[in-house]
């Protein structure tokens, strides 16, 4: 029966899916004709509001692109491939090698979102050369790896956004630090009970041998930068890029700057650009020298196209809703329908729903974030439940929205057609648990 369930999925999914900068048009249109026809803003107010909001968002771009790339640059270097290319010979059979893809490329997004994109992807496409005695599915480890995706760990945008000063809602709510969004008891629990439902639900959607489709991988590991002359024969600017020494000194100054800020730290003050800090120098150490920190970072930025077009349309959005006075008409019906204990639960199911037409963490903080926030602290809803149930409501959807999965496909050498059928049951049985967590812890 999941099979059947997988494959209506999959052919749905091929059909009717937008690409992701269609369906931000779409909101923003959506959002424009809303605020025309049920405020009181005229047709050139909203003109107004759009551009006016358009670059209100482009430091906080810069935060996403950097979160991004500089998890990339790590999970590409030739250390963390190496790790990887050992962890995938662990699984005994198939089925252990789907479920062990699930399981690391879900602890690897939960360290850091663009981390476990590419080295999900990266140790899929490694054990699909490895020889179980059977075939592998490649669509479905791909979609095991991208599975992982859900995790709101360390590095999740909506819950770090709200420990930063200055963040969009600070007049409201304040600032809350992680130890009571991302590492509460009832978050923790949603969390482990994903990693664990998880897996067993990729065991039971591994098809026979007879259904499955097996892909010839074309090994293209990541290389370092070669020294192609002997040390002596080089220029000045040559010993520079394959300076192990000058790649060592900075990272060992921002490990420096890392410790001293945590030891002064009076909790575990976990923000945007910490999380940047912190794999920045670990991309440093980690791919040695420069010439090959500035290679990684030319192939991690080609991953942030998407973000980079977007985000400009999440800002229009933001200025619009503000400025027609949709935030407040909203609030207002969120109030009219909840109750303290179902207003979370409510959030949860309505970002979801948004994350559809805004496929981003940071964007859809920019959007629905003022809303949510706004009308939980007139109920007197705990602030950093309903900001958790922003942020589940955003990975959640990201299993059938194609936006995050474009990086994995890239490397899979996949579309998104073959894997977004797995990834819908991954949905369902996800919606269940997050929702159940929600309602009663």
């Amino acid at each position: 029966m999941i099979k059947k369930m997988t494959n209506f999925l999959v052919i749905g999914v091929k059909k009717y899916l937008p690409s992701p900068y269609v369906l931000a048009l779409l909101l923003s249109l959506i959002t424009f004709v809303s605020g025309w026809l049920f405020t009181e803003a005229g047709f050139m107010d909203m003109t107004k509001y759009f551009g006016d909001g358009l670059y209100s968002l482009l430091a906080f771009t810069m935060q996403m692109v950097l979160v991004l790339v500089t998890g990339h640059v790590l999970a590409s270097s030739k250390v963390v491939v190496s790790i990887l290319q050992k962890l995938a010979k662990l699984p005994k059979n198939k089925v252990q090698a789907v479920m062990f893809t699930a399981f690391v490329s879900y602890i690897c997004s939960y360290i850091n979102w663009g981390f476990g994109l590419i080295a999900g992807a990266l140790i899929a496409k490694e054990i699909a050369t490895v020889n179980y005695g059977s075939k592998i599915h490649y669509p479905l480890i791909i979609a095991a790896a991208y599975s992982g995706n859900i995790a709101r760990g360390p590095s999740s945008s909506i819950p770090l956004a709200i420990a930063t000063k200055g963040h969009i809602v600070e007049e409201v709510v304040g600032i809350i630090p992680v130890s009571q969004t991302l590492f509460s008891s009832w978050n923790i629990i949603i969390t482990l009970a994903l990693l664990i439902a998880i897996p067993f639900l990729f065991k039971a959607m591994t098809p026979n041998d007879e259904d499955s489709i097996e892909i010839k991988i074309d090994r293209d590991e990541v290389k370092e930068v070669k020294k192609v002359l002997n040390k002596k024969d080089m220029t000045f600017s040559e010993r520079l890029d394959n300076s192990m020494v000058l790649a060592y000194i900075i990272g060992g100054l921002g490990l420096i700057y890392l410790v001293s800020y945590f030891m002064k730290s009076a909790s575990f003050d976990l923000n945007l650009n910490i999380v940047i800090m912190i794999f920045l120098v670990l991309g440093i150490f980690a791919q040695k020298t420069p010439g090959n920190y500035v290679k990684a970072m030319q192939n991690a930025v080609k991953t942030t196209a998407g973000i980079t077009l977007q985000f400009m349309f999440y800002a229009g959005i933001m200025g619009m809703m503000r400025g027609s006075g949709l935030t407040v008409m909203l609030s207002e019906w969120f109030i009219s329908i909840s109750t303290i204990k179902t207003f979370p639960l409510f959030t949860f199911w309505s970002a979801g729903l948004v994350n559809i037409f805004v496929p981003s963490g940071g964007g859809q903080w920019a959007v629905q974030g003022p809303i949510a926030m706004t009308a939980g602290a007139s109920l007197g809803v705990d602030p950093a439940k309903v900001n958790m149930a922003l942020a589940w409501g955003d990975s959640w959807t990201n299993q059938i929205q194609p936006f995050w999965a474009l990086p994995a496909l890239a490397i899979a050498g996949l579309d998104v057609g073959d894997i977004m059928g797995y990834c819908a049951m991954v949905l369902l049985m996800s919606g269940v648990i997050i929702s159940l967590g929600f309602f009663f812890l």
